[in-house]
């Protein structure tokens, strides 16, 4: 083991940087595609400065571009308990088999005191009207809880009438605005089902995916509903020990024969985004990719060996994550040190509706 536990890839302390506030995106630009990109060279470690309508230049023929075509449901919450009146606040994270004929949800939750299991929440729509009920009926892992709606009305529907867009807490302090509704979206956000957006999807407009399109570069797509592990920090001192919760994905037939095609013509597969990353490895984890279909609880740390991925289009990421330790896995961690260090002098936009980086 190091003597310096910066240097050590097994602690979580390595993955930890200063993050200024000033630097972490309130809003997201105008145009979607005027985002900066910061190239980091894996071969030569050298880093350049380009912008995300640069893209098409810096991808080649023959290179397969896949993005996760997840879409983000209204999943922030807001009410109050029945009882004590008192302000309640949950974020939907996935609809779970309760073995039974009642439909049950996986949510986190925020309020003052202790709820109990039987208690009743009172869900308010976005105009502060009473529309519906949830049951806490149990706890779950990872400080989740179990809910029932008291409701037969069909989940979709539901969160539609009373859901919020789930902004992260470090913008506006998770309060949406009605810009927040397309913004938070990808433009090919097909499959309902995530608690937030796949970040590094939302700088695309179809003018610039026609432009990679025109370049020669083939474009895939997977599913990756982002859950709970989105939110959560590395809660261990030892990254191995971290608890990963699942999410589910989906690779067809059609992209991994695709990301099989390209790698035997020696083209390279970009990801866009971390949750495409773990959907095409969790399909590759045999060491040939093929369909996938259900949950994963892949945590990609130093040492792993990629399969699917030879590059990485990414936002900036929190420190202490276990997506900053996925970029680290990818580029190396001194690599990354180098790149965050230019990205924050540089002034960079951070996190969700921040600046992009492109590892190569």
């Amino acid at each position: 083991m190091s003597d310096h536990p910066e240097d050590d890839p097994e602690a979580a302390g390595t993955y930890e940087y200063q993050l200024p506030a000033d630097l972490i995106a309130q809003e997201p630009l105008a145009d979607r595609a005027a985002a900066r990109l910061l190239v980091v060279n894996r071969t030569t470690g050298s880093l350049r400065h380009a912008g995300i309508r640069d893209l098409p230049g810096l991808l080649a023929p023959g290179d397969l571009l896949v993005v996760n075509n997840t879409q983000v449901v209204p999943a922030r919450l807001v009410g109050h308990r029945a009882e004590t009146g008192g302000r309640w606040e949950g974020l939907f994270l996935a609809e779970v088999d309760s073995g039974s004929d009642r439909r049950r949800w996986s949510i986190l939750a925020k309020t003052r005191g202790r709820p109990v299991v039987g208690e009743r929440i009172v869900l308010t729509d976005p105009q502060g009207v009473a529309a519906a009920e949830l049951q806490l009926v149990g706890r779950g892992e990872g400080g989740t809880w179990l809910v029932e709606p008291v409701t037969a009305e069909p989940t979709p529907a539901l969160l539609g009438r009373v859901g919020r867009v789930p902004l992260p807490g470090y913008i506006r302090g998770g309060e949406a605005r009605g810009e927040d509704v397309a913004r938070y979206q990808t433009v090919f956000a097909e499959e309902p089902g995530s608690a937030a957006a796949p970040t590094a999807g939302l700088h695309f407009t179809p003018e610039v995916l026609a432009a990679v399109a025109a370049a020669g570069v083939e474009q895939a797509c997977v599913t990756l509903h982002v859950g709970l592990d989105t939110f959560r920090p590395l809660s261990t001192a030892r990254i191995a020990e971290h608890p990963m919760h699942s999410e589910w994905c989906e690779v067809s037939e059609e992209t991994a024969a695709a990301v099989r095609a390209t790698r035997r013509r020696g083209g390279r597969v970009v990801a866009v985004g971390t949750t495409a990353v773990r959907s095409l490895e969790t399909a590759a984890q045999g060491g040939t990719i093929k369909a996938y279909a259900g949950s994963t609880r892949l945590f990609i740390r130093p040492g792993f060996s990629f399969h699917a991925v030879d590059c990485l289009l990414t936002n900036f990421h929190m420190p202490r994550t276990t997506l900053m330790v996925l970029v680290s896995s990818l580029a190396g961690r001194g690599l990354i040190q180098q790149a965050y260090a230019e990205a924050i002098a540089s002034r960079y936009r951070f996190l969700s509706y921040g600046d992009a980086m492109l590892i190569v």
